[in-house]
């Protein structure tokens, strides 16, 4: 703690000292600056009158000398610094200021001294409350319940789900291998599985993803989400009697009124609508 406090006031005394360095350069230029632009507003408006023909070169050439002679005689007003020792202290004393306000607030609203809290014990915190998470939270619960029950499939799937909602697909498909190796007749999580490795190819269905759909329709012919991929992935191939097979089912069970109904039927290859009534 003590270290923590010494480098932090080492870096508030650092940035005081950069603040007053970079200030003071601002001055000097500051201070130049002035003397210099009225130099080159003079010496531009005898440019513009010699242009005009209303000096001749010889006017031109003493009015100019006699222009810089009076700029280099004159006294600069602002060359000395605004900024004294006073200044600097003030700015020192408000560095070591802050840090004490730091050092003051960290007391009463913090612990000196109390340690961070270990992940463990805030996902055990989390799920106490699992209904009040987000879904990065609820798969951090999950993870801890299945690596404390890796034979448990129930909390395998669960933590493939969250890890899905999460937007983690890598490793909601390797939460849903781990269920499938407890249980691999288990039609929903191939399908889930398929999904997962879907969303990690950025929606692409390569060819785990469709032997993981395949399984699912296999066990299970109602797993609609599955029919659908496999649907979308015959249609790339151009295989018109897979399409039909794959979303003839899931159009008959969708509303008359859902849009998605009549998005599958218009996307049925031929003029064929299998599956409506």
């Amino acid at each position: 703690m003590f270290a923590f406090w010494g480098l932090t006031g080492l870096a508030a005394a650092g940035a005081a000292l950069i603040i007053l360095s970079v200030a003071r350069r601002a001055e000097v230029a500051q201070a130049a600056a002035p003397a210099d632009d009225a130099l080159s507003r003079e010496l531009s408006e005898l440019e513009r009158l010699k242009a005009r023909g209303l000096l001749d070169e010889e006017a031109f050439t003493l009015a100019r000398a006699e222009t810089a002679r009076r700029h280099l005689g004159a006294p600069r007003e602002m060359e000395a610094p605004v900024s004294g020792a006073g200044d600097r202290q003030r700015v020192l004393i408000g560095a070591a200021l802050a840090v004490l306000v730091a050092l003051g607030l960290y007391a009463v609203v913090g612990e000196a001294g109390y340690e961070d809290q270990p992940y463990a014990r805030r996902v055990a915190e989390w799920a106490r409350t699992p209904e009040t998470l987000d879904a990065p939270r609820l798969a951090a619960v999950m993870g801890e319940a299945a690596r404390t029950r890796p034979d448990d499939r129930q909390a395998l799937t669960l933590l493939g789900a969250a890890r899905f909602e999460a937007g983690d697909p890598i490793g909601a498909a390797s939460a849903f291998r781990r269920a499938l190796a407890l249980d691999p007749d288990d039609a929903v999580s191939w399908a889930r599985l398929g999904e997962s490795l879907v969303r990690a190819a950025q929606g692409r269905i390569d060819g785990d993803a469709e032997a993981a759909f395949r399984e699912a329709v296999q066990r299970d012919p109602n797993q609609l989400g599955a029919r659908y991929f496999l649907g979308e992935l015959a249609l790339t191939r151009g295989d018109a009697a897979e399409v039909r097979a794959m979303w003839g089912p899931l159009i008959a069970v969708l509303d008359p009124a859902d849009p998605r109904r009549a998005d599958l039927i218009a996307r049925l290859p031929a003029a064929t609508s299998p599956g409506t009534p």
